[in-house]
């Protein structure tokens, strides 16, 4: 079950990075920022305007890890989106770290056997599921939905043009359903998710046109496409 839960994996390592960076050499500004970091902790590093940059420039030996990384880059993103959410970015980060694993993406949970490639077989798998399962595949839905329509707008919108696929509208409409059904589970306050959940719901254009940025600048950066430019002019 995917949490909410990135900023806990970071590590020592991860935060000595990131002063590092913000920095730029000067020790009184380390030192200024380690106080910093020590008296509140490190979101206010974490969402300095200028680290995003300087994580995508960085020229150091020290790489940052992928947690630290997807954070910063989905946190960012969602705060230029107007959703200032930390405990989303966090489930998000999570939810990009465990779904870019092997085949992670197609499956309920990791020790899941059946594997759903398509949209409409999850909601085959809801109709046929009862108890915590089916907890496990409303969130599903939500995840999966989002994955395709915030990492991959392109490839939905040519399979829209080329072959009468649905358009990102289907997407976001199976993410608001999956993750609001998720959010009115009890298994949804048992495991910490409610708010994120109903928030993911409620706002799920804007989190998906968020990860249609970083996709953009992150995983396809070279891609000239229509929907790019389109996404670039404001029009989706």
């Amino acid at each position: 079950m995917i949490r909410a839960n990135a900023r806990g994996r970071l590590t020592a390592a991860d935060l000595q990075l990131v002063i590092l960076l913000l920095s730029r050499g000067s020790a009184h500004r380390r030192a200024s920022l380690e106080r910093r970091l020590a008296a509140e902790g490190p979101d206010p590093l974490l969402d300095a305007p200028e680290l995003l940059e300087r994580l995508l420039t960085v020229r150091t030996m020290l790489v940052p890890s992928e947690t630290l990384f997807f954070y910063v880059m989905v946190r960012h993103a969602l705060r230029r989106a107007g959703i200032d959410d930390r405990d989303l970015a966090d489930y998000l980060a999570a939810l990009l770290l465990d779904f870019g694993q092997r085949d992670r993406a197609w499956r309920i949970d990791w020790h899941d056997d059946q594997r759903h490639q398509y949209l409409v077989d999850i909601l085959t798998d809801l109709a046929a599921t009862e108890g915590d399962r089916r907890f496990r595949v409303m969130v599903h839905l939500g995840n999966y939905s989002l994955w395709l329509a915030g990492l991959f707008p392109d490839y939905i919108a040519a399979r829209h043009l080329r072959k009468a696929g649905p358009d990102v509208s289907y997407y976001d409409a199976l993410g608001r359903r999956g993750f609001g059904m998720a959010s009115d589970h009890q298994l949804a306050s048992e495991y910490g998710l409610g708010d994120v959940l109903r928030t993911a719901a409620e706002r799920f254009p804007s989190v998906r046109s968020a990860l249609n940025g970083v996709a953009d600048r992150v995983f396809f950066p070279g891609a000239k496409t229509t929907e790019r430019a389109l996404r670039d002019l404001g029009i989706h």
